[in-house]
């Protein structure tokens, strides 16, 4: 049996960065999304081009990321008020370290959670189309191109990468959506406030397995920076012996749950945070239901 590939996420890379200059120059998005895109997610998808095709110790990697994402913190100029209740808390200058660590902490989860064919793709077609959704509710239409590009992007990759793989992504491809998916998650939020939110629900089922996991093996004891497979996910693959079902079924659960939970956020009938922990309390459940973080037998 021949080796599947590693890397190709490398195209989406590409194809999104000249996507996102032909946007900028059209118009189409504001200049300071291209830039976040061009610069900090083409350093993080460098580094991690480098490190799928030999190994870069972990505090190097960590600091690349953080570099990349505090430079496009101030791109962006931080983010706008979080709504909590009807109530704007500004997090000022807090707000450039917030958002760096949620940046790197999605880049680093949408890492953990590329571990079966197809999963991460159409994870970020999902959010993406999911994303461009919120916009038209919201009464937002011109803002659905940045999300749209990513998403034809990737589900030009996901020809070679549904399962089963002919393949794979690699950390250059997964490290890029993760960063890219979070800016275009802070650019919904400076468009409308109730959007961020939105965007954390329709990205739940990968935050809530990759942070379950993590919590659960940071209480057993384990050196939470060494590989391993006890995600939640991979537990479920291994179950049915089969990535199929399982990219399948994550896929259906955005669509059927988060989506519409996002939609009620959006159009402002639920309250944000109420909607991020219906939306997340199954998926808690699933997570430690499929042994998540827990050690392989």
């Amino acid at each position: 049996m021949l080796p599947t590939p590693r890397g190709g996420g490398v195209a989406i890379v590409v194809s999104f960065l000249l996507s996102a200059i032909f946007l900028a120059v059209t118009q189409q998005i504001q200049w300071s999304v291209a830039l976040a895109v061009l610069v900090p997610g083409g350093l993080v998808a460098i580094i991690g081009f480098l490190d799928d095709h030999g190994h870069i110790p972990a505090r190097w990697r960590l600091l690349g990321h953080f570099s990349s994402a505090i430079i496009g913190m101030v791109i962006f100029n931080g983010m706008p008020a979080i709504h909590l209740f009807g109530m704007a808390i500004d997090l000022g200058w807090a707000a450039y370290l917030f958002g760096s660590f949620y940046l790197v902490w999605l880049l680093n989860l949408y890492n953990f959670m590329d571990g079966i064919d197809g999963l991460a793709s159409m994870e970020a077609i999902f959010v993406c189309l999911g994303g461009a959704i919120l916009y038209i509710v919201s009464g937002n239409p011109g803002s659905v191109w940045g999300p749209v590009a990513l998403a034809l992007a990737v589900a030009g990759f996901l020809y070679w990468n549904f399962p089963p793989a002919r393949i794979f992504m690699g950390d250059a491809g997964s490290g890029f959506l993760g960063i890219t998916l979070g800016f275009l998650s802070l650019q919904a939020a400076w468009v409308n406030p109730a959007l961020f939110w939105g965007w954390l629900i329709l990205l739940g089922a990968f935050i809530v397995d990759a942070t379950c996991t993590l919590f659960v093996r940071l209480i057993r004891g384990d050196k939470v920076y060494e590989a391993h497979r006890s995600h939640a996910y991979q537990y479920a693959s291994r179950q049915y012996g089969s990535h199929l079902p399982v990219t399948l079924s994550v896929t259906g659960i955005n669509v059927v749950w988060l989506l519409p939970i996002a939609i009620l956020v959006a159009i402002g009938l639920l309250d944000g945070l109420v909607g991020l922990l219906v939306a997340y309390a199954p998926l808690l459940v699933l997570a430690l239901r499929f042994k998540a973080g827990q050690r392989e037998v």
